[in-house]
């Protein structure tokens, strides 16, 4: 089986990570990045998804979002992974030369690659639940449909 690993933004497939710099828009909104729209959507309060929407980085936006005094929405742990793939959905319908590039991996299976997260990704031993890897290649497979129902 064809395997792609990713993690940074400057290596091969880097720009499956939530850090790269594809912005989108959604509801009228946008987003410099998916972790921006991510982090933010842990909580219910306006102003403090607004402050990490304006933040300069990802890296900002994450570490905002991480923050224990920050109170989680009471059903983040039930609707996270769905807050991801509307993200990684606009991001990558948004952005024709992404959508172009995540269909060109067929069928291999893609894998967010380190051991700083065994959710979204493989724990880097493979241990993970590999999360973002399942949702890229959920939103890849959507929009090969897609593709196929415009012929």
């Amino acid at each position: 089986m064809n395997v792609i690993m990713f993690y940074k933004v400057g290596d091969n497939y880097g720009e499956f990570s939530n850090f790269s710099s594809h912005g989108f828009s959604l509801n009228g909104i946008y987003w410099r990045t998916v972790e921006h729209y991510f982090q933010a959507k842990k909580f219910l309060n306006l102003e403090l998804q607004h402050k990490i929407r304006n933040m300069d980085s990802p890296m900002k936006a994450a570490i905002e979002g991480r923050k224990k005094e920050n109170p989680l929405r009471p059903d983040w742990e039930m609707i996270k992974d769905q807050v991801m793939y509307i993200a990684v959905k606009a991001k990558f319908t948004q952005h024709i030369e992404l959508s172009n590039l995540l269909i060109s991996t067929g069928n291999a299976y893609i894998v967010e690659h380190t051991q700083n997260d065994s959710y979204w990704a493989d724990g880097g031993d493979g241990s993970g639940k590999n999360m973002l890897g399942i949702i890229l290649m959920k939103v890849r497979d959507e929009l090969i449909k897609e593709r196929r129902n415009l012929l």
